[in-house]
């Protein structure tokens, strides 16, 4: 199958690069230092399973699309209509097309740029970019998609790449309980740039993390979505399951890049006010990293 990623960062490279070892045709679409050092050396990724070169194609412009059978859409989602524009005169007709982006609301607004159902996919992943051309996985991998056509199809096939798939009715609740577990580590981890496993055992951590998902259990509620009943038990488990992972809001802020927290703990502000219920400490999470965003840039 020929697959192309748009917006190749570390998400996106470690999916690229499990799909390339599997046999298929990836083009990654991304920078400039990635795309060259990608042409001259592979991609490197460094995981448990595998650490090495692995070979794909890369190329900085959005018509690199034209031959994808898949498309998995990786921006952020600040730059989502942009680049669905970019790539819509280049996109075959029948390729399927996968959000696997943070926030709730991106397969639907790409939907409105494209003109064509978007798969919405909810990732759990720890991953990060470790130089130019350079991926390296932390822990998980698996994903869930929202139903579609193609979708069991789909699922078998990343599945025989090594990336565990599962077909959900229920992927918007999926997207909320992701959205709340970024809400609750994204900001403090960039803040701080401490990993999530240090992050929880810093003095006051906890009690700010319980305020900012008591006030995004509120939103959710407020719009009407069920969230699982072991909501705090699987935030709380992520210290310890992804506890040398740094954000990506993080990493972001580290290499002086705007982050997501716009669709992050600014969706819940947003909303929260919406609908009459005050998110202070998410607003002030936000506030924070958008001064620190203001200062790197």
């Amino acid at each position: 199958m020929h697959i192309a990623v748009m917006g190749a960062g570390a998400v996106g490279c470690y999916y690229g690069a499990l799909l390339a070892r599997a046999g298929h045709s990836v083009t990654l679409i991304g920078r400039p230092a990635l795309v060259e050092a990608v042409r001259a050396h592979g991609l490197w990724l460094e995981s448990a399973a595998f650490t090495g070169p692995v070979p794909l194609q890369a190329s900085t412009d959005p018509a690199a699309v034209r031959q994808a059978e898949l498309v998995l859409f990786c921006v952020k989602s600040g730059d989502t209509e942009t680049a669905g524009a970019q790539l819509h005169p280049h996109l075959a007709p029948d390729a399927q097309v996968l959000s696997l982006q943070n926030g709730v609301d991106n397969a639907a607004r790409l939907e409105q740029v494209l003109g064509r159902a978007v798969i919405p996919a909810v990732v759990y992943v720890a991953t990060e970019m470790a130089g130019p051309g350079q991926v390296r996985h932390r822990g998980r991998g698996d994903l869930v998609i929202g139903p579609s056509p193609r979708s069991a199809a789909l699922a078998v096939q990343l599945g025989q790449a090594g990336i565990p798939t599962t077909v959900s009715d229920t992927v918007h609740e999926a997207l909320w309980a992701k959205l709340v577990i970024n809400c609750v580590y994204n900001a403090l981890s960039a803040i701080g740039q401490q990993p999530y496993g240090a992050l929880i055992q810093a003095e006051g951590a906890r009690q700010v993390m319980a305020d900012v998902f008591a006030e995004c259990l509120a939103v959710a509620g407020a719009q009407g979505i069920t969230l699982p009943e072991t909501m705090c038990q699987d935030t709380l488990a992520i210290s310890v399951s992804m506890a040398g992972q740094r954000s990506s809001t993080a990493q972001d802020l580290a290499r002086g890049k705007p982050s997501e927290i716009d669709h992050l703990n600014g969706s819940i502000v947003r909303l929260g006010a919406a609908c009459g219920i005050a998110t202070p400490v998410n607003r002030s999470l936000w506030c924070v990293v958008k001064l620190l965003e203001a200062r790197a840039g």
